[in-house]
Parts: structure tokens; C-alpha cells; sequence
């Protein structure tokens, strides 16, 4: 593990402060940085997130698709966990925290921009940190490929029709052009980026091509993930502010998610027997979220400022220091678990 796996928390921590201190202390450049954009699309934003995910996208094989047989069980637990329950399980604790529990802490109209938020980042399984986590718990790399490839292609057709699905049930106005063009700029240009890429570099099947460029791309992919961090968090530095109590409002209902999906894909693991280096990368997959993701398209959809972005960003505040609790729980238990021999 190199110096920012290691310290992952401290480093988005103190991304987070300089981003919240430098967006109080000089709000005009970080208005400045919110006026680019083109087509609701903040240019920074986007630059710097296509920075952190294509050198991800070069580590999915699509050619390993064909080795889905070998832990099926393990696959379609995630797949399940991913595109039925998490979404929508998402979706209900939203609405019930915010028009019921939170119904008299919180306006009806920030309130549906508190909901559309949440439902953004469950509908978007995590791609570009599932390698990180299952690094960290020792998971079978094979099995992340795969399993990461499939989830990719579900995501260009699913995420759309979700997305626009749960929000119009909770009675958020939906601009379809604005969420299918989030998905071309945000899930397939890359992921076609990082295919081609992978084609060029991997002609003769050699591998370690592929992973030394990838290697000398992980400083840029470090660097876009904490600038996005420095740029969300100064972007939402007066709203953090202002509202300290609603960011506690909106990280309750997220921390059930997640911990709750946790437990039970990790339940559910048990009782399928797989081995733990199956059941771990399969539970982190299931827990973890495209948080880039549910950012960019909370920003296009509803703005910089709106409580659809805060909620996306509370979902970064809270993702990274959360699964890493969870990797040390996974670790902790392996020996529930076969160990796949």
C-alpha cells in the first residue's frame, strides 16, 4: 500500500478544511470557479473527476467478463444488493427522515433537494475506490475486476431510468436530458477512454503495460480526487457553516445506509459460505457508492449550491472514513469465513 492508501481519511480530511477554510476566506475565486460551466456543467468539477476516474477505467478488462461462472454466487449477491435493495432503500430512508423524522427541522422544498441527493449517491454503485477496499481486505483482484466491469455496464443503462424513477416518485422534477448527458460524461466517456487505452497498451496481452501506466497515473488520480474535494467543500463552505445541524441531519440517515447494506450483504455472504476473499471485496462493492458520480450529477441537475449537492458532499464526508471502519471490521472477521482454498 503507497502513503495515500494508508492515510486516506487524513489526507480527504484535511482536503475538506482547506477546501471549507479557503471557500470562507476568498468566496469570490470559488464563485469564480462555480460561473465555469457549459450546459449545467461545472468545467473544474468535471476535469478534475475525469482526472481521479480514468485511470480507474484502464484497470476494467472487459475481456474478464467471461470468467463470471467462477464466483457467481458472489457476483449476484452484489448485482442484487446494487440495483435492488440499495437504491431503494436509500430512497425510503430519505423520505422518511426528511418528510417525517426531520419534517419540522427542515423546510419541504431543501428538504426534497436533502432527498434527491441521497437517492443520486444510492443509485450509483462505487467503481474507482472498490479497488482501494478490496486491496485493503485482501480481496481477490480477479473477482473486483469482474465484478467492477459488470457493474460498469449495467451502470450506462440503469442508473438513468433509476435515478429519473425514484426522483419522480419523490416528487423531484427530473431534466432527463441533463441526467443522460451526466451518464455520457461521466460513466461512458471515460469508461470508452479507459477501453481504448487498455486496447492500445495491452496489444501483445502484456499486462504489466497496462499496470505500469496506470502506476505513473495514480499521482494525477490522487490529485483530482482531493482538488474535487478542496473544490466541493469550498463551493458548500458557507452553507457547511450556516448549517452544521442539517449536515448532521442528512450523515444520520446515510450512516444507517451504509452500515446497515453492510450487514446484511455481509449476512447474506455468510450464508451463501463464500470465502472471505470473496465476501469482503462483494460487501465493499455493495456498501461503497460513486460518490464523483453523485456529485457531478446533483451539481448539474440542481446547481452548486442546492441541498442536493450538500447531501452529495456529506455522502463524501462520510464514505471515507465509514468503509474504512468496515474494512477493519472485515478484516477482523475473517475467520468467519473459509479461506477460499
Amino acid at each position: 500500500m503507497g502513503l495515500f492508501e494508508r492515510y486516506l481519511t487524513l489526507w480527504v480530511g484535511l482536503c475538506l478544511i482547506v477546501g471549507v477554510v479557503l471557500g470562507s476566506w476568498v468566496p469570490s475565486t470559488f464563485a469564480w470557479f462555480a460561473s465555469l460551466e457549459i450546459a449545467n456543467v461545472n468545467l473544474p468539477v468535471a476535469i478534475f473527476i475525469w482526472i481521479m476516474i480514468y485511470p480507474m477505467m484502464i484497470q476494467v478488462d472487459f475481456s474478464s467478463l467471461h470468467n463470471v461462472k467462477q464466483n457467481p454466487r458472489g457476483l449476484v449477491l452484489t448485482l442484487v444488493i446494487n440495483w435492488l435493495v440499495k437504491p431503494f432503500t436509500m430512497a425510503v430512508l430519505g423520505w422518511l427522515f426528511f418528510r417525517v423524522f426531520f419534517a419540522g427541522w427542515v423546510d419541504p422544498q431543501t428538504a426534497t433537494e436533502y432527498i434527491a441527493g441521497m437517492i443520486l449517491l444510492g443509485v450509483a454503485p462505487c467503481t474507482a475506490m472498490v479497488f482501494v477496499w478490496s486491496h485493503l481486505t485482501k480481496g481477490d483482484p480477479n473477482y473486483t475486476l469482474v465484478q467492477v466491469s459488470v457493474n460498469d455496464v449495467i451502470m450506462v443503462f440503469a442508473f438513468a431510468p433509476i435515478a429519473g424513477l425514484l426522483l419522480g416518485v419523490s416528487d423531484v422534477h427530473v431534466p432527463w436530458s441533463t441526467l443522460l448527458y451526466s451518464v455520457l460524461l461521466y460513466v461512458v466517456i471515460p469508461l470508452v477512454a479507459g477501453m481504448i487505452t487498455r486496447a492500445l497498451l495491452n496489444q501483445k496481452n502484456n499486462h504489466d503495460r497496462v499496470d505500469a501506466f496506470v502506476n505513473r497515473l495514480k499521482p494525477f488520480s490522487i490529485l483530482g480526487l482531493l482538488a474535487t474535494v478542496v473544490l466541493l467543500f469550498g463551493f458548500q463552505a458557507q452553507t457547511i457553516l450556516n448549517k452544521p445541524f442539517d449536515i448532521a441531519l442528512i450523515a444520520i440517515p446515510l450512516l444507517l445506509q451504509t452500515y446497515g447494506i453492510f450487514t446484511l450483504t455481509y449476512f447474506l455472504s455468510r450464508k451463501l459460505n463464500l470465502p472471505h476473499n470473496i465476501a469482503a471485496p462483494a460487501c465493499m462493492i455493495g456498501t461503497s457508492n460513486f460518490f464523483e458520480l453523485a456529485v457531478a450529477v446533483a451539481i448539474s441537475l440542481f446547481g452548486l449550491n442546492s441541498g442536493a449537492a450538500l447531501a452529495t458532499v456529506v455522502g463524501v464526508l462520510v464514505e471515507v472514513p465509514v468503509m474504512l471502519s468496515l474494512v477493519a471490521f472485515a478484516n477482523r472477521t475473517r475467520n468467519w469465513f473459509s479461506d477460499g482454498s
